[in-house]
């Protein structure tokens, strides 16, 4: 891959990362809103801030290679994030978390991708910016993951989503040396 690639591509997913993350803090809005459990509520509202976080940081790294978010993808992601929430209240527990888990499974490799086409083209500055990014990602992974894994529902939504969070859980216990 030559430079020009690579920095197409860390500004294809600089924009998906940016707009994602628009819809996903307008998701966990609702999303903690919806819940019960405090310490889940408060969890999730960490999530929420952490992802208007994130978002601020890929701002900056778009404006820092004078680019722009897609005005397109910015609108689109506003009406998921924000049904998302809204349907929060609605289709009960076990769905908002499984797919919460799976939309941070994306983000981790996400990140993880852009920080080797940063580091490609010589944009150190950004690569320990995007590892901290992916390693919050991954632990909101293991946040809904946890949240997931033994709902009856899984072996259904699983076999049709192919995303396991049983499968985060135990590469997560392998690197923490823990048990789920």
């Amino acid at each position: 891959m030559d430079t020009a690639e690579h920095r197409r591509q860390l500004v294809r997913l600089l924009r998906l990362a940016y707009s994602g993350e628009l819809a996903a803090a307008y998701a966990y809005a609702g999303h903690w809103r919806a819940l019960r459990n405090p310490e889940e509520r408060a969890q999730v509202q960490k999530i929420e801030r952490e992802e208007w976080e994130h978002r601020a940081t890929v701002g900056e790294m778009l404006a820092a290679l004078n680019e722009k978010p897609q005005a397109w993808r910015e609108v689109m992601m506003t009406c998921v994030g924000r049904t998302v929430a809204c349907a929060c209240f609605f289709i009960g527990y076990f769905l908002p978390m499984y797919f919460a888990g799976k939309l941070e499974h994306a983000n981790v490799m996400e990140y993880d991708g852009a920080a080797v086409h940063a580091a490609h083209l010589g944009l150190d500055r950004f690569i320990p910016e995007l590892h901290h990014m992916s390693a919050t990602e991954r632990e909101h992974e293991v946040f809904f993951s946890q949240a997931a894994v033994k709902h009856p529902l899984l072996p259904l939504v699983k076999a049709i989503f192919r995303w396991d969070p049983s499968e985060v859980l135990a590469v997560e216990a392998a690197n923490t040396g823990i048990g789920t």
